[in-house]
């Protein structure tokens, strides 16, 4: 641990009132940046649905992403953010600003460099690596150019993503959270923009999306963040700093997390290599229902993720461990407060959401179907999806990467083993989203005790006593969702979009209610969380 005295920066007088502000604070904003992100997203997959159906092309422009997604896996996202922000903050938190940019600059010149090698070797070998690897059960291999095709046009954003992570990453240690948090959006604007405009000069015209994906990532994950850092102030210099600690230890904390195949990381790649095996628009389903799924855990699960490994870096940097297991505690337990009703919520809604949001002319409404029972049995995992980017933060705080890493692949091997088991038996495709979901809470279980034992303890009976008031206050959302779920208004709105949307969002918004009442007669302090919602939507009125 440093022993150099601490500076104003990082605010050593804080006490737990002022930091549970903070990370709310900041725990607002990416709540808010995430919630439009999956907005947008939601949104972005129906107009794909709309304009191109739910077909074997659409699985091909899916599968396009496996190999960019994989190269920023290993490199631009997981294994880089997990070392780099805890490194970074360390030095920046105990007066060592020079240092802290010259991690930085070292990193991004390595990191750079290599690159530049993989998307070069990836875009040459694409064909073989989907051939005989990455698309090896696809049955139509007359689709293989097509993905091959696409997938080199994506590969070249790697490059915003790598360099604009770096520069978010370093914004985040400083807490800054609204700068990264456009990224996401502008992405999805991208993909939405390529869809509706570039697909009409593109060809094939599900290429625009390609080509409008890679414009998103440039303008949302490298120039918005370059102007942001470049206000705040950046100190880059060409260099490598190979020798420098800092750098050294970026790279030690990086290695276990390349070598590893945690599952939330390479969960996609492996659910479509998988649903490759399947009928033709199999791949598509799943990933509308992953999607579906993913909303709460990147809105309540990452936003808070995000908002607190900062805090948690800087009370590990300043030795304050007290503070470090009553923040995680705390936070861990807000996202169980919130994850559960909305699993009760999307599992009992399922139907008409999925019609809602994806029945058109060219999606039937037995593949609506087929989505919301996938979408079903997604939510039986959904707070244990939303726990566990709080506990890797927690890990990766300590600059502990190896012991994320090693039950993030176990776990993974369990998902592989579940899949390969469950795939040929009556269960068929569904047996993807059952062991996305089983996965996840062994994954969680064995991540928290080995948290305890690493933190000298945490609040299990605190974690149990909160699991079960939301379980409670959510029989209260499962009987206002059961009331409009089950009864003759849900074969009403059937075939009628913007209805079926409309009263859903009206019974969400009474579900929501009923469970936040009943909570607060149950005294959770959890509900704080909803009171400084509450309290910001009267301030707006007021101001309105």
């Amino acid at each position: 641990m440093p022993d150099e005295p601490i500076t104003d920066d990082s605010t050593p007088h804080e006490t737990h009132a002022q930091v549970n502000a903070g990370v709310a604070k900041a725990g607002g904003i990416m709540v808010f940046s995430l919630f439009m992100s999956r907005v947008l997203g939601i949104v972005r997959d129906m107009i794909i649905t709309h304009i191109f159906g739910i077909n074997a092309q659409t699985d091909a422009y899916r599968f396009a992403f496996m190999l960019p997604d994989l190269l920023f896996f290993l490199i631009s996202g997981g294994a880089l953010s997990s070392a780099f922000i805890p490194v970074f903050s360390e030095y920046w938190h105990t007066g060592r600003k020079k240092d802290a940019w010259k991690v930085f600059s070292g990193v991004m010149c390595t990191v750079s460099v290599f690159l530049v090698i993989f998307v070069a070797l990836c875009g040459i070998f694409a064909d073989p690596l989907f051939r005989h690897f990455l698309a090896r059960g696809l049955k139509d291999k007359s689709l293989i150019p097509e993905i091959v095709m696409l997938s080199r046009i994506l590969l070249p954003a790697q490059f915003a993503f790598f360099l604009g992570g770096l520069m978010m990453g370093t914004l985040y240690a400083r807490k800054v959270f609204t700068i990264p948090g456009l990224g996401p959006n502008i992405y999805n604007l991208g993909i939405i923009f390529g869809a509706i405009v570039l697909s009409r000069f593109t060809s094939p015209a599900i290429s625009g999306m390609c080509w409008g994906a890679v414009g998103g990532a440039i303008v949302g994950n490298l120039v918005i963040p370059y102007l942001g850092i470049k206000k705040l102030g950046m100190e880059f210099q060409f260099g490598f700093n190979w020798q420098h600690e800092g750098v050294k230890k970026v790279f030690k904390l990086m290695l276990p997390v390349i070598l590893g195949l945690s599952l939330p990381g390479v969960f996609a790649m492996i659910m479509i290599a998988f649903g490759s095996y399947f009928t033709a628009g199999t791949d598509t389903i799943l990933d509308l229902s992953n999607k579906l799924m993913q909303a709460p855990l990147g809105i309540f699960g990452q936003s808070l993720a995000i908002a607190v490994f900062p805090v948690l870096t800087q009370f590990y940097a300043q030795n304050r461990m007290d503070m470090f297991r009553n923040q995680l505690d705390r936070t861990m337990r807000t996202v169980i407060y919130l994850s559960v009703p909305i699993s009760v919520l999307l599992a009992i809604l399922a139907p008409q959401i999925a019609s809602g949001l994806y029945l058109s002319n060219k999606v039937s409404a037995g593949q609506t179907a087929q989505i919301a029972i996938c979408l079903q049995i997604f939510c039986i995992g959904i707070w244990a999806w939303c726990l566990h980017p709080i506990l890797m933060r927690a890990f990766y705080s300590l600059q502990d990467t190896i012991t994320p890493v090693i039950v993030g692949t176990l776990t993974t091997a369990l998902f592989v083993g579940m899949l390969m088991g469950l795939m040929y038996t009556p269960l068929g495709y569904k047996a993807l989203p059952l062991a996305g979901s089983v996965s996840p809470i062994l994954m969680v279980f064995v991540m928290c005790f080995l948290a305890a034992k690493k933190l000298d303890g945490l609040d299990f009976p605190g974690l149990l006593k909160t699991m079960r008031n939301a379980l409670v206050g959510s029989v209260g959302v499962g009987i206002v969702c059961a009331l409009v779920a089950w009864s003759p208004l849900a074969n009403m709105m059937m075939g009628h979009k913007f209805v079926t949307l409309g009263v859903t969002a009206v019974t969400f918004c009474v579900a929501m209610w009923a469970y936040y009442f009943i909570t607060k007669a149950l005294k959770m302090p959890e509900c704080e969380y909803l009171d400084r919602v509450m309290n910001r939507l009267n301030r707006f009125k007021a101001k309105v």
